[in-house]
């Protein structure tokens, strides 16, 4: 069984609880290449082009990102940027409501305090109280990537701050989604080992430009029932999202400000049947779906002309919408295939 997860970690090398919630495109001449970390003095030279050269110099920018209480074991990472802010993921810093501690590569540490958050694209932006003389990682463009680029991710999988591994990107545009259902998103698919305690680290390109912020796994459940870790399937928010969402959480005082399409139904997420399957008493009294007359227990199975594999994948195509689109939907309803078509709402409604 396949099981998509957020992967924050637990403290101390320990996994976490699952939640059942690009390489570089065009090559820039050096006048426009990120300004980054000096390696350590005492480290061998390595070519700067080299995965060695980019952990050299991008690894002081990650931080290990802590609950401030340290009975709550739950782990995450985050990088800095411009600001002295920090991103990472909204399930890394949604738990840590006693505060949240912050070490870097050199063993200084700082509290931090959540700027905001935004669930759907799973980021969240932390101000630094006492920031570390680091430089800032910058965003790369995530569109200008191809499958098969190289990509090193970075970040504490379970608990261990510093980890740098490297992969390729698997493929573009993913349909993603949380298993609860509060993070859908195309991402971007790497086979680099990431694991829980990832959550909020950066996957950079072999320029050091911030592609993607890693989010999800999906794991397989053994004999007895309990998720393993990395199989090669991770998945990271596109730059091209992060970088927007990040930047209004900054300049609005915590909140992104965003609007987007909805359907007005509750999905399924535990139906094992190929679609999205609407929850029993899931269709919002006078919202988009009820309107166009879908119904507890639809079948949804292909959305403007695309099939759905699963309801996680359906809020994932939402994305491509706005609130006032017409889309046809496609359903199967008691053994009957049948069609509608559904004016989509606002998430804001």
């Amino acid at each position: 069984m396949l099981v998509v997860a957020l992967i924050a970690g637990g403290a101390g090398g320990l996994a976490g609880t699952v939640l059942n919630p690009g390489g570089g495109g065009a090559e820039e001449d050096e006048s426009q290449s990120s300004h980054m970390n000096e390696p350590p003095p005492e480290a061998p030279e390595r070519d700067p082009d080299t995965i060695a050269g980019v952990a050299q110099r991008v690894s002081p920018s990650v931080v290990h990102i802590m609950s401030a209480d340290p009975s709550i074991p739950h782990t995450g990472s985050g990088f800095v940027i411009e600001g002295d802010y920090v991103v990472t993921n909204h399930h890394v810093a949604e738990p840590m409501e006693e505060g949240i501690h912050i070490e870097y590569s050199d063993g200084s540490t700082s509290e931090a305090t959540v700027v905001g958050t935004e669930p759907e694209y799973d980021l969240a932006v932390l101000s630094l109280e006492d920031p570390h003389d680091v430089e800032p990682l910058e965003f790369g463009n995530s569109e200008e990537a191809i499958v098969g680029d190289e990509v090193i991710a970075i970040g504490a999988p379970l608990g261990l701050a510093g980890t740098v591994t490297q992969g390729i990107i698997s493929a573009l545009d993913r349909p993603v989604g949380s298993e609860e259902g509060g993070s859908q998103f195309y991402a971007i698919q790497t086979d680099a080992a990431i694991n829980p305690g990832n959550s909020g680290g950066p996957l950079v390109d072999v320029q050091g430009r911030v592609i993607g912020v890693n989010s999800m796994i999906v794991t397989m459940n053994d004999v007895m029932g309990e998720p393993q870790g990395n199989i090669g399937l991770g998945f990271a928010v596109p730059s091209a999202d992060a970088e927007g969402v990040v930047s209004s959480l900054v300049e609005n005082g915590g909140e992104a400000e965003s609007e987007y399409a909805d359907l007005g139904v509750a999905i399924d997420t535990e139906s094992p049947i190929a679609g999205a399957v609407i929850d029993e008493d899931g269709v919002d009294s006078g919202g988009p779906a009820d309107e166009a007359g879908l119904e507890p227990g639809d079948v949804l199975v292909e959305f403007d002309g695309r099939r759905i594999n699963s309801g996680q994948e359906l809020m994932a195509m939402l994305r491509d919408f706005a609130p006032g689109d017409e889309v046809e939907v496609d359903y199967e309803r008691d053994g009957d295939n049948d069609s509608t078509t559904v004016t989509l709402g606002s998430s804001q409604d």
